[in-house]
């Protein structure tokens, strides 16, 4: 990570990040105005390789980017961060075997496994030099643990150098407990609070996703580090139904 990145994914340090779903250049350029950071999810979208070297062009450097990668595979690691992000969010992360194998395609040669090329990340060459020997230190790896699996190896996943941050799944932690929704549910409070408490331990930032502002509260006060407090899809999907129902409230009365 460069110091700037680093310092967001620090314990304490309160970064806001946004989180992005769809795949244009401009709601990742309005998206990223104002925010410590971005997540550009190819998890749960149609985004390509090439839909992200886009966005990360109209994010530039008004924000930290960060992509969730679709899966903790080797490919799709190298192949995104070759496109010049300044780190990548692992989800479904359950095991420090896992972990480590996250963390192994995140670094060059000798320490990890990352395939060496030129690419965007070096100024398509011209500073591949340069990127080779920082970006190990310079990029950061925030996995994500959302399975009871996970919670149960918190501890081991933690332990794994190289893990800089993590972040709770909160919607398939509580699919995973049975109790899916259900944020005030014992099982899930519990689970939650054992990975603040593991981060904690491990002097590691925990963070979390809201989307409205009950959640914003609700995940502050659980001690999240650092916060993704909002999502472009429901920013839009909540403007447009309140614009429509406003209207409909005039004409019908």
């Amino acid at each position: 990570m460069t110091d700037d990145t680093a310092q967001l994914f620090q314990p304490g340090e309160s970064a806001t990040g946004n989180w992005i779903s769809i795949g244009h250049p401009a709601v990742a350029e309005i998206c990223s105005e104002g925010f410590d950071f971005v997540v550009i999810d190819m998890e749960h979208t149609d985004m390509g390789l090439e839909t992200i070297g886009n966005m990360l062009r109209a994010v530039d450097d008004d924000a930290a980017a960060i992509v969730r990668v679709p899966l903790n595979d080797p490919g799709w690691i190298k192949r995104v961060l070759d496109l010049g992000v300044a780190g990548l969010m692992i989800p479904m992360i359950e095991t420090a075997e896992q972990a480590a194998q996250a963390v192994d395609a995140m670094q060059y040669p000798p320490a990890g496994t990352r395939g060496v090329a030129p690419a965007r990340a070096s100024d398509y060459g011209r500073t591949f030099g340069e990127y080779f020997e920082t970006a190990d230190d310079e990029l950061t790896t925030i996995l994500q643990i959302e399975t009871e699996r996970g919670v149960e190896n918190a501890s081991d996943i933690l332990a794994v150098d190289g893990v800089d941050a993590v972040i709770i799944g909160h919607g398939d932690l509580s699919a995973s407990l049975g109790v899916f929704g259900e944020w005030e549910n014992e099982r899930f409070e519990s689970a939650l609070d054992s990975i603040v408490t593991t981060a904690r331990d491990y002097d590691t930032a925990v963070g979390m996703l809201a989307t409205d502002r009950e959640s914003i509260h609700r995940w502050t006060d659980a001690g999240v580090d650092f916060l993704i407090a909002g999502a472009d899809i429901v920013y839009l999907s909540e403007g447009s139904d309140a614009a429509r129902a406003e209207f409909e409230d005039l004409v019908d009365n």
